[in-house]
């Protein structure tokens, strides 16, 4: 890089104007240097910006002169953050796109950050971006979505300067001045040469994922493990941006999760971006049959039931047990997915036991999943491959089973993807 990395600060310049001077000074005695993009539509900047609100709102389509009349009241600050979030989205893309800026910062209380994270989270997974926000410490999914957005906990709110405030600020721009000087050492590190695979794991189907894992990469391939506790939305949207090759879905909770708003609901349906895509797969019900829970004061009375076998997995999570109408509805919906992929696909049922609550000792053995199985065999179209095996999920002839069944599924695949997707 020719240039001294570049830091964009964004936010509204006329509400919290100090504390934007406080954090672009912090950032110049980084060694960085700042661009300031005002996205402020209620009176003047505090500071001159590099790039005003006005450039920020023509990128929406609206005149700011003509807009801020309406901005008064509630529905108007809600149309205001939505189209200067809009406008900034666009601008950031362009800078990003013109190599300008190597990281963006923004501070925002409730609708900064609605504002702000409409605008970061759509840039490229890897490029830098970092919220300090009074909403980091409650549910950040609403802003960080999909992306690798870092949000900070702002501890008091961003509105004054004070010693504790300077301290939250200072050290969130030391991050982002961070994170823009090492750019270019981490992009080169990360440049992709190999395939990469997503597997889906979960604590009970990690010794399966793992051994799968090892064959992948002594195989040339790259693998990404998504933690299935909600991650596996990311790991969707990865697959619907190209980042992704190919997918073992080995564990599969999220689904019922998101039909009982479980703790790991992950907002979407899964196992579509396959469908959309076409990449080669191979589908495994693992850990199916369960959703979760917190501890067990915290389970709705409505699941808190006999027949749901309330197991314990630690003291803040609890796993409840599919009932046979679900576990058929389960079956039903992973061989109707699995049958709607255009590409190379297979499935694979472990008869023994669909994750290690099924291992002999633990409270689930012995439990009878068989409406599952039973629904994957009447509605997977003949065409596609299935493997059926009497072991756990997690014995290693099962999981050398399934890397086998990718392999193929592999090799089938009408063209290769380029290196680095």
């Amino acid at each position: 890089m020719d240039r001294n990395p570049v830091v964009c600060l964004a936010g509204t310049l006329d509400t919290k104007g100090a504390e934007y001077a406080y954090v672009r000074d912090c950032l110049v005695a980084a060694g960085v240097d700042v661009l300031v993009v005002d996205c402020g539509v209620l009176g003047e900047p505090y500071f001159a910006p590099d790039i005003a609100s006005a450039e920020v709102a023509s990128r929406a389509g609206i005149d700011l002169a003509d807009f801020k009349a309406g901005v008064e009241g509630t529905g108007g600050r809600v149309t205001a953050v939505g189209k200067m979030s809009e406008g900034l989205r666009a601008l950031l893309l362009e800078l990003v796109e013109q190599d300008r800026i190597d990281a963006v910062m923004g501070l925002g209380g409730t609708g900064g950050t609605d504002l702000l994270s409409g605008a970061f989270k759509d840039l490229d997974l890897g490029f830098p971006k970092l919220i300090v926000s009074t909403m980091a410490s409650n549910n950040t999914r609403p802003y960080v979505g999909h992306s690798d957005m870092l949000m900070a906990a702002a501890v008091t709110d961003i509105a004054g300067l004070n010693s504790i405030s300077k301290q939250v600020l200072g050290n969130a721009a030391g991050a982002a001045a961070g994170m823009a000087t090492i750019r270019a050492h981490v992009q080169a590190q990360a440049e992709a040469s190999k395939p990469l695979v997503a597997v889906s794991m979960f604590g009970v189907t990690t010794p399966g994922v793992m051994r799968i894992r090892q064959q992948l990469e002594d195989e040339g391939f790259e693998v990404v493990t998504f933690h299935a506790v909600g991650e596996g939305a990311g790991m969707e949207h990865l697959i619907d941006v190209g980042a992704i090759d190919a997918v073992i879905d080995y564990t599969l909770p999220e689904i019922i999760n998101h039909w009982n708003h479980g703790i790991f609901d992950p907002g979407v349906e899964r196992m579509e971006a396959a469908i959309r895509t076409g990449i080669p797969q191979v589908v495994v019900p693992g850990a199916m049959e369960c959703f979760n829970f917190g501890a067990v004061d915290t389970i709705p009375a409505e699941f808190n039931t006999p027949e749901r076998n309330v197991l314990i997995h630690n003291p803040n999570i609890t796993s409840l047990m599919a009932t046979p109408e679900e576990l058929a509805r389960l079956g039903e919906y992973l061989a109707d997915h699995v049958n709607q992929a255009p590409g190379p696909k297979a499935v694979a049922l472990p008869l023994g036991g669909l994750d290690n609550y099924f291992k002999e000792g633990s409270q689930w053995h012995g439990s009878d999943v068989t409406p599952l199985f039973e629904a994957v065999r009447a509605h997977l179209d003949p065409d596609v491959e299935l493997i059926e095996m009497d072991n756990n999920i997690n014995d290693e002839a099962f999981a050398d089973a399934v890397f086998a069944l990718f392999m193929k599924q592999w090799q089938a695949r009408t063209t290769q993807p380029a290196a680095g997707h």
